[in-house]
């Protein structure tokens, strides 16, 4: 009888600690503290998104290949989220800040029809300080354009950052089935 209710109340123990966790996670690290400028030219930094839950990505507005796919992927996340109702900051890094520029971030998030009260494009730093800042927050690899082109080379990752400025999560942000994942995934956390 005593082995009955060690295995009973392990199983309970088991069965709880499970139901503790929300998301399956495949990251944990800390978002670099940060102050860049925004498509409006106001400043956004790490401390102001304290509380929130946020999606990031790595793009650049003349980009000719992955871009094209990541950031329809964001605007229909945008869409998502907003139509089951769940609050969400979405943050698109530029990797080319010299030619993104916050009047060109603009542009850029009118053409995919961007809500700006919860969509951020961010600029506004040397390239080396987006290089460091994506791979060390985001295990995101960022590398410089080949002498005869103008494309920066980066990840194509979405990640989920938790409100104590957490990654905890790395998506497949040219997966068509992104936009699911993350909302589900955000349903069982919020």
């Amino acid at each position: 009888m005593k082995r009955f209710r060690i295995l009973l109340l392990g199983s309970i123990v088991l069965f709880l600690v499970a139901c503790g966790e929300d998301i399956e996670t495949n990251m944990s690290e800390d978002v670099a503290e940060f102050e860049f400028t925004t498509q409006d030219n106001e400043t956004l930094s790490l401390e102001d998104l304290k509380g929130e839950w946020w999606i990031a990505d790595f793009v650049f507005t003349n980009c000719t290949t992955v871009c094209l796919t990541m950031t329809p992927n964001m605007s229909r996340l945008q869409s998502t989220l907003e139509e089951e109702n769940i609050d969400a900051q979405l943050l698109s890094f530029s990797v080319d800040p010299d030619y993104d520029t916050p009047e060109v971030l603009k542009e850029y998030a009118d053409e995919y029809d961007a809500d700006l009260r919860n969509w951020t494009f961010l600029t506004g730093y040397d390239f080396e300080t987006i290089k460091e800042f994506s791979i060390t927050s985001f295990r995101s690899l960022v590398a410089e354009p080949q002498s005869d082109s103008d494309q920066v080379t980066h990840g194509t990752s979405f990640f989920l950052v938790n409100p104590e400025g957490k990654v905890i999560k790395q998506y497949d942000g040219v997966d068509m089935n992104v936009v699911d994942y993350i909302t589900e995934d955000l349903k069982a956390v919020l």
